[in-house]
């Protein structure tokens, strides 16, 4: 259901050049986390991280380029926009808070919790969010609730 949304671009054509596909977001937080750790950051890099090929590389930052998320041109250095530094922190907000649900009320190891975090970052909606950040700061203030919980299953 969710797709057929997106695909009939309910969100109009302004709001549609801002949203990111899901392996646009992984491009962008890739691009961030790299600059944030290294203060710079190339396509081949990228490539390695994510394990895909350098024009898939390219093609992804050409696109993150039009949508002003990042600034990148051939042989350039790529860096990131105030717009990009904006948004990628909202990725990675997500996918932590995503992420400590799973391992701190649910007890779920770090590496499974990591990756069903990254695929959910993409398609959780911004009240489902909020509820479950709330959920999170909920659970680690009752002394006692989430091992009560965890002793149920």
């Amino acid at each position: 259901m969710l797709n057929l949304l997106c695909k009939a671009n309910i969100f109009g054509a302004d709001m549609s050049e801002k949203v990111l596909s899901s392996s646009l977001e992984d491009y962008l937080e890739c691009v961030y986390n790299r600059i944030n750790l290294n203060g710079s950051v190339k396509a081949i890099e990228i490539s390695k991280e994510l394990n895909v090929s350098r024009a898939s590389v390219t093609e992804a930052l050409n696109k993150l380029a039009q949508k002003k998320y990042i600034n990148y041109g051939r042989y350039e250095m790529i860096s990131i926009t105030d717009l990009g530094k904006e948004k990628a922190k909202e990725i990675i907000n997500k996918h932590n808070v995503i992420q400590s649900f799973f391992e701190n009320v649910l007890g779920i190891e770090k590496e499974e919790a990591a990756k069903t975090a990254c695929g959910i970052e993409h398609i959780i909606t911004e009240n489902i969010l909020e509820k479950l950040a709330a959920f999170n700061t909920f659970c680690n203030n009752e002394s006692g609730l989430i091992e009560k919980f965890r002793q149920l299953g």
